[in-house]
């Protein structure tokens, strides 16, 4: 039996969270595997108790930086307390003295990503400009430390291949439509209300909350050419968050946004959802037409394959992670243009076939992913590490 620890502290939103609320149950699943898991007390809450695993809580709030240093000084304590054999690092940022053989899971594109380093720069966030940088450079020096490093698809792989100059595997993360599935728990009635208003309209859906990466600026410029060629019928674009900074992780500013989006609102067309709960997501995308993503930096995309699973044709901006991710379920347009992304919007809508294609090819393609093959991958890595001709313990 291996014995695991996981780092989880990093985990505050998005695909963080994603990640470790489907994980930590498989691993309870396995009986080859006792795993003690580190994080924060508010998310320590939605476990409960499951076999085989062990949490350690930490009550404080850090920001990056900080927590960065409390994992350097107090985490190599807790990983020999716990008996781990094998450390697992969530949050990009390896543990530098390690006592044991680590695995470091590898998933911001931002360090990597010449775009977003452009367009902080043009925004003026010098703040976040300097920040990513360093980021970036300790997200670089942990793949040096760590002994295997971890990618969640082949493309970001390899980019963190290029940029780091060390091997990097990719091990997809999973997909588990059941437990995507099994809350029956409805929408809340405010979103149930706004979906019943745009019941005759093409609705469109993004989920993520607002930063500059996910490129909501193209989406936005995108809709009033949709408006205008679409021949009377109305177009509606359901976002998960609001167009406003202090409702969304992290200090992205969200008013050129809001002030783009302004007109768009007045009118109904686009339509500020909110938070949704994980639980009743599916509710959501089921209630949607077309699920469309400009982002311009990605490692891998959730939301991708929840829309796939729901039968949703995808419109994705042309990047080697989306091809990767959603193959011949998706059609793609240069990550910039909004002229494109209303043209390929455009054509899942007037052409019924294609339509049809995206769906069918988007179910079969969700099936390909898989939590339990992903941890299965995980638990192979570790014991690869442990053995003694590894040389790694």
């Amino acid at each position: 039996m291996i014995r695991l620890f996981i780092n989880g502290l990093a985990a505050s939103a998005g695909g963080g969270l994603t990640y470790l609320r489907n994980v930590i149950p498989h691993l309870a699943r396995r009986a080859d595997a006792q795993t003690t898991v580190l994080l924060n007390s508010a998310m320590r809450r939605e476990f409960g108790e499951l076999p085989d695993i062990s949490f350690e809580e930490n009550s404080e709030t850090f920001g990056a930086f900080r927590r960065f240093v409390h994992e350097q000084t107090v985490l190599p304590k807790l990983i020999r307390r716990s008996g781990a054999q094998v450390l697992i690092s969530a949050g990009n940022f390896a543990l530098w003295n390690s006592p044991v053989p680590q695995i470091l899971l590898s998933r911001n594109s931002l360090y990597t990503s010449g775009d977003f380093l452009r367009d902080v720069r043009a925004r003026g966030d010098y703040a976040i400009w300097t920040d990513t940088l360093v980021k970036g450079w300790l997200a670089r020096r942990s793949i040096s430390c760590a002994d295997i490093t971890v990618a969640p698809s082949e493309a970001f792989a390899q980019e963190l291949s290029q940029w780091s100059g060390k091997k990097v595997l990719a091990v997809h993360h999973g997909f588990d439509q059941d437990a995507f599935t099994s809350d029956a728990a409805p929408l809340p009635s405010a979103a149930k209300a706004q979906l019943e208003q745009g019941k005759d309209a093409l609705r469109l859906l993004f989920v993520s909350h607002y930063n500059y990466y996910r490129n909501f600026e193209t989406l936005f410029r995108a809709m009033p050419i949709l408006s205008s060629r679409l021949k009377g019928k109305k177009v509606k674009l359901f976002l998960t968050c609001r167009l406003n900074s202090s409702e969304n992780p992290g200090t992205y500013r969200a008013e050129s946004a809001a002030s783009l989006a302004h007109d768009l609102q007045e009118s109904g067309d686009i339509v500020e959802l909110g938070t949704i709960p994980y639980r009743s997501l599916h509710h959501l995308y089921h209630a949607c037409h077309i699920y469309v993503t400009p982002a311009y930096a990605e490692s891998f995309a959730h939301p991708l394959i929840e829309s796939m699973s729901s039968g949703l044709p995808v419109v994705a901006s042309d990047l080697a992670v989306h091809r990767e991710i959603c193959g011949d379920a998706g059609i793609y347009f240069p990550r910039f243009s909004p002229d494109a992304l209303a043209e390929r919007v455009l054509q899942v809508q007037e052409l019924p076939e294609l339509a049809e294609r995206l769906s069918h090819n988007g179910v079969r393609r969700a099936r390909d992913f898989s939590w339990s093959e992903h941890v299965e991958r995980l638990i192979v890595l570790a014991e690869e590490l442990v053995r003694p001709e590894s040389g790694r313990n």
